[in-house]
């Protein structure tokens, strides 16, 4: 019997993170809900569908000592928790200014990879960082030479999100080390809920949703949520988190056009470009994978070649 190809990690990373963009379609019908209540209701399904492992996971996890369990802990109540109620609130301020503000994960993903995981991207990757922001810029700015942002708020918010998420990809990498990809999912559910019951807690926010919009909460923890985690996890085991931070821009492009959508808008003859740009971005990142990291720690090398068994 033949086996199948193994599909290139980064190229995983990039379908979870398109299916992290389709966000706005499925959180619409409950917008009017706090994004607070939504955020933890996801968290609660997550962690009931990963129960079984959760056990394990955090068996695990204290085993592989303090600096895991403390990005576990970052990973879930930071970029999970408390990003995804930022970037909720941010998208309900000025969508536009949430999205483009995305622009700043890939940079700060490389800072923090050479400083935590010591990935050195090659200079050729800065092309592809480059064409990559460019082509997010022209998607999410109808008029790309007047750009528009509204409110400091909505700055705020989404940049700080952007930062959470970006440290999420590191540190999950960081945590691909010693930990199967399930076990990092689990754990990032359970202190994702924590973090979420917390500012439910002190917001005074409500805990739970009527029956109609509990089944468009389930349909946000099914496919943003778990499938697309799942995928992002296994993927990202096998791509160093430079590589996952640009894979990632497919989640700002397909939410543009996802936004749009849910919104009722049309897309400029740029925003197709820009889309276009991303696209061809992400499809030569696998060509390019081996070739656009100078340096990685001894302990990843030996990754590349066999998988986490903790």
């Amino acid at each position: 019997m033949r086996r199948l190809p193994v599909l290139p990690g980064v190229l995983l990373v990039a379908v979870a993170a398109a299916l992290w963009g389709t966000d706005p379609i499925l959180r619409k019908p409950i917008q009017a809900l706090p994004a607070t209540t939504i955020v933890f209701g996801e968290h609660v399904l997550l962690v009931a569908l990963t129960l079984p492992l959760l056990a394990g996971a955090l068996r695990a996890v204290w085993s592989a000592g303090p600096r895991a369990l403390a990005a576990a802990v970052v990973v879930g109540a930071g970029a999970s928790g408390a990003a995804t109620i930022l970037f909720t609130a941010a998208i309900r301020r000025d969508f536009i200014t949430a999205v483009v503000m995305q622009e700043a994960q890939p940079l700060i993903a490389v800072l923090a990879a050479g400083a935590i995981l010591g990935e050195r991207p090659h200079r050729r990757f800065g092309w592809f960082l480059a064409a990559g922001l460019a082509g997010l810029w022209l998607v999410n700015q109808p008029q790309p030479l007047d750009p528009g942002a509204r409110g400091l708020a909505a700055v705020a918010e989404a940049l700080a999100a952007a930062t959470l998420w970006a440290l999420g990809t590191v540190l999950g990498r960081y945590l691909g080390r010693s930990l199967r990809f399930d076990r990092i999912v689990a754990l990032r559910f359970f202190f994702g809920l924590a973090a979420t019951a917390v500012a439910v807690a002190v917001l005074g926010d409500r805990w739970h949703a009527g029956a109609r919009d509990s089944l468009w909460i389930l349909a946000l923890a099914l496919v943003t949520g778990l499938l697309g985690l799942t995928l992002y996890y296994y993927g990202l085991r096998r791509t160093p988190a430079v590589m996952a931070s640009l894979a990632e821009l497919a989640n700002p492009a397909v939410l543009a056009l996802a936004g749009i959508y849910a919104y009722h808008e049309h897309l400029r003859g740029s925003q197709w470009a820009g889309f276009a740009l991303i696209a061809a971005v992400v499809t030569l990142l696998p060509v390019q994978r081996r070739r656009a990291i100078v340096e990685l720690g001894p302990r990843d090398a030996r990754l590349e070649a066999a998988p986490a068994s903790a």
